[in-house]
């Protein structure tokens, strides 16, 4: 069976060596447009704030890889269009070489892509995104340049906060802007993430949130400003960083896509078409805290669906799991990590939901060094399954987030939670730890 997999990030890389370490009979042909392959793109800000010393770290596989494993591999190859009925995809090289390669099955990996505001000016040089590794190398010189004084970064997602402190360390003036009310909006509640907001404050860094921006400023062809709902501000540097879209031009007119335009799969992150699976960002996937479809893009969630794609193209039937958009994010010493649905996703899924919150201590007071942790768990109100959990610390509190990570998959209920096995030692936590006492409180609260 010949496989031809478009796009080799994350997802796709993850199908392609499930496929040729445990399928090595079938045939693999990889086709990416880009000039590099494997980009972890979640360490631009680590390298653009010189974090970390370089970026070669930030690769992980290389073209010549999947050649020794078997594959045939075409990088700088931009795929044009697909002949769904006739199984054929058209692609051109860099250097203008027309390529045709039949397929048995189908792997979509195409990723996402930045949205891209059409607001005035928006062809000045000085605007940039981040998505590519090449696109970090340009916000990379562009904060390089000592005339470069002031940044502004538009959307304080994720990306938007990790490239706003990136700019902070080389020393620039930088203003985050965001249209809802604080930064983090899509993975925390305004508890959370007013937390990353003094955060950021603390360090400099001055926030607009509930700020609209609406005109890009110019003069001789460059970038001078920015204009807002509320205000215009200086700009030598203005960094994109609203979000995504999943990338479906390929299959947009052919394939079944969701309510926000990504392919439409199953379980087995099969599309309309039988022959072709879609896998990543460009895909939706199953949400356990929902239970129903979604569209989540993070890495982790693309290399569990190109693994499970490939064992049912290859001829294994396996089910994903299911995903509960586990995730956290490190600002200076501050530290965030969640799982499942705050309240404000729970609410627009039509999940009725009760939160228990508990603040305390990671070890015992009589701990000569102690940090401070703030949990909130999120569970439905009828069935009490957890259905999220947030938790901040200047502590590495991050491996909790994956119980509850699957407390959410297994449908856990908080009640079930109080009596977990925990273990108690100084040296790592309270003999009553904050999980415990929170999953109390909610026991407490359903006596009420």
């Amino acid at each position: 069976m010949k496989i031809v997999i478009i796009g080799t990030n994350h997802a796709g890389i993850a199908a392609a060596n499930t496929i040729l370490e445990q399928y090595p009979e079938h045939e693999v042909v990889m086709l990416e447009r880009n000039s590099n392959l494997s980009y972890l793109g979640c360490g631009t800000a680590l390298w653009v704030g010189r974090q970390i010393d370089d970026y070669q770290g930030l690769f992980y596989t290389n073209d010549k890889e999947f050649s020794q494993k078997g594959a045939r591999i075409s990088i700088e190859t931009e795929v044009k269009s697909i002949d769904f009925d006739n199984k054929m995809v058209h692609a051109q090289t860099k250097d203008g070489q027309t390529i045709e390669e039949s397929y048995d099955k189908l792997i979509l990996a195409t990723g996402s892509l930045p949205i891209a505001p059409e607001l005035p000016g928006n062809d000045l040089e000085g605007l940039h995104f981040l998505k590519l590794f090449q696109e970090g190398q340009a916000v990379d010189k562009a904060l390089a340049d000592e005339s470069a004084k002031t940044v502004c970064v538009i959307g304080a997602g994720y990306i938007g906060v990790e490239i706003a402190e990136a700019a902070q360390r080389r020393g620039k003036k930088v203003h985050i802007f965001d249209a809802e009310n604080n930064s983090l909006a899509n993975y925390y509640d305004p508890e959370f993430a007013q937390l990353m907001d003094r955060n950021l404050e603390e360090h400099g860094i001055e926030t607009h949130f509930g700020e609209l921006a609406v005109e890009y400023i110019g003069e001789n062809g460059k970038v001078t400003g920015l204009k807002t709902s509320k205000g215009t501000y200086e700009a030598d540097v203005v960094i994109n960083c609203i979000g995504f879209r999943a990338n479906n031009d390929l299959g947009k007119d052919h394939l079944e896509l969701f309510e926000n335009g990504a392919y439409l799969v199953d379980r087995h992150f099969k599309t309309s078409d039988a022959d072709v699976y879609a896998i990543g960002d460009c895909a939706t996937n199953y949400s356990n805290a929902i239970q129903d479809t979604t569209y989540i893009a993070l890495a982790s969630n693309a290399v569990r669906s190109g693994i499970v794609a490939a064992h049912n193209i290859a001829g294994t039937e396996l089910e994903g799991a299911g995903i509960q958009g586990s995730n956290g994010i490190n600002i200076y010493d501050l530290k965030l990590v969640s799982t499942g649905l705050t309240l404000k996703a729970a609410e627009k899924s039509g999940i009725e939901v009760e939160y228990v919150d508990h603040e305390d201590t990671q070890f015992p007071g009589f701990m000569p060094e102690n940090h401070k942790v703030k949990l909130r768990i999120t569970y439905a109100k009828e069935s009490r399954r957890i259905v999220g959990a947030q938790i901040a610390s200047d502590y590495d509190v991050s491996l909790l987030v994956h119980m509850f990570s699957l407390a959410i998959q297994e449908e856990v209920t908080i009640d079930k939670l109080s009596l977990l096995d925990i273990f108690f030692l100084p040296h790592f936590n309270q003999p009553y730890n904050y999980i415990t006492v929170a999953a109390l409180k909610a026991g407490k609260d359903k006596k009420e």
